[in-house]
């Protein structure tokens, strides 16, 4: 398959601007350049499908570039519905410093920031030499300004669309980058640059956008109850995102796999037929979590991931260290243990049981254990005796209700 076609295939054309480029794509020799504002201080996975994309690229034979714009980032893209509040030039900075190092040591792609070029073009120059290569009309019609008349946009966010269409064209000049790639909603910004590159240099470049990842019911993929499902493992876990990823819904699954991962298309089509007939085996759900955990943070922390997973399923949480139990149950409701206490006033004190009655009822049907283990004796004491790693305890109340408590002495 030619690598226009796989691109297809998985899903990952949304628009292209000329029918030339298929084939320019298939020959190799491109330099192409994809941009991120460092609006955060990591990449989500919303971002991992497009440095997916330029790798794909590079292993086809393009050079690219990831511009993270410290100069865009300054102004803020325009939102759909409202305006994006500003970041401080020291958040920014810290912010770039820092998707500079995760592109570099996840991908090891060059990286510019398009403030180097920016930083030095004053309002007069910008008027002269940019603006008057825009017509307001022309710039009306792009749908993300177009989107946002009604409610107001200011001639910052306005301007934002020349900025990008000058990285495009700095690019262009001085790295000889013909292509830019994007989200579908950068279409507009990208046809702008384009557009600048013919009418004051005369060159021709080329763009595509590439569709958003959206759940089942459209919303963005990426987003689990606690925010966005990040990059950086201190944000989300490997074993978080572990969870996020074997969650996938089965409608979506495969579409996730084309373009999250490098799976074949004789693999993808197997899982495929595997979710059709045994969706209960979540093979398809597996191989996602696999490929994407194994891609960001090697595979150490996906078995310890997968570990946790199953330790928690099974019921075996003294397998798991301390630390391993605060990752698996990050989130649960937790206390500290300050005194000795039987079981039942333990329950109560703690809030896992309402009154010492519905305490007793839920020890007496078996349906709380410490540790995983069913606890039937209303005398227990709960004590430091009975600690993973003489820190803390892990009680269950019924199937599902998780609470930790950590010991303070």
């Amino acid at each position: 398959m030619k690598l226009f076609d796989e691109l297809k295939w998985r899903g990952l054309v949304d628009n292209i601007t000329s029918t030339d480029l298929e084939e320019k794509i298939n020959n190799g020799g491109l330099t192409f350049y994809i941009g991120t504002d460092p609006t955060a201080d990591s990449l989500h996975i919303g971002h991992f499908s497009s440095l997916l994309v330029a790798k794909r690229l590079k292993d086809g034979g393009h050079h690219p570039i990831i511009l993270v714009g410290g100069a865009t980032g300054l102004i803020g893209d325009p939102k759909p519905n409202t305006e994006r509040p500003i970041i401080s030039k020291e958040v920014l900075e810290y912010n770039y410093d820092r998707l500079y190092e995760q592109i570099d040591k996840i991908f090891g792609f060059e990286i510019v920031n398009n403030y180097d070029w920016s930083k030095n073009v004053n309002f007069i120059d910008y008027l002269r030499d940019y603006g008057k290569f825009f017509s307001v009309s022309y710039m009306l019609n792009k749908e993300t300004v177009k989107s946002r008349l009604e409610i107001g946009i200011t001639y910052t966010e306005f301007s934002y669309m020349i900025m990008q269409a000058l990285d495009f064209l700095y690019l262009y000049e001085n790295k000889n980058c013909t292509l830019q790639i994007g989200g579908q909603d950068q279409w507009g910004n990208i046809t702008a640059g384009i557009e600048l590159i013919r009418k004051k240099v005369g060159g021709e470049a080329y763009g595509f956008t590439m569709p958003l990842i959206t759940k089942a019911d459209g919303e963005k993929f990426g987003k689990s109850e606690g925010g966005s499902v990040w990059l950086d493992k201190e944000k989300t876990t490997p074993y978080e995102m572990y969870q996020f990823l074997i969650n996938s819904e089965d409608a979506k699954v495969i579409d996730y796999l084309k373009k999250l991962t490098f799976l074949t298309y004789d693999e993808i089509l197997n899982l495929e037929k595997n979710l059709n007939e045994e969706p209960h085996l979540r093979l398809a759900q597996k191989a996602l979590a696999k490929e994407i955990v194994v891609f960001l943070h090697g595979e150490e922390e996906y078995e310890k991931a997968v570990k946790i997973s199953e330790s928690l399923f099974n019921g075996n949480i003294k397998e798991l260290s301390s630390k391993d139990i605060k990752v698996g149950l990050s989130g649960v409701p937790s206390f500290e243990i300050t005194d000795n206490l039987n079981i039942v006033d333990f329950l109560v004190k703690h809030e896992i049981c309402s009154s010492k009655r519905e305490a007793r009822e839920f020890i007496k049907a078996g349906s709380i254990t410490i540790n995983d283990e069913k606890i039937y004796d209303e005398a227990l004491i709960i004590d430091e005796k009975l600690a993973i790693d003489n820190h803390l305890i892990v009680v269950r109340r019924g199937k599902k209700k998780y609470f930790i408590g950590y010991f303070s002495r």
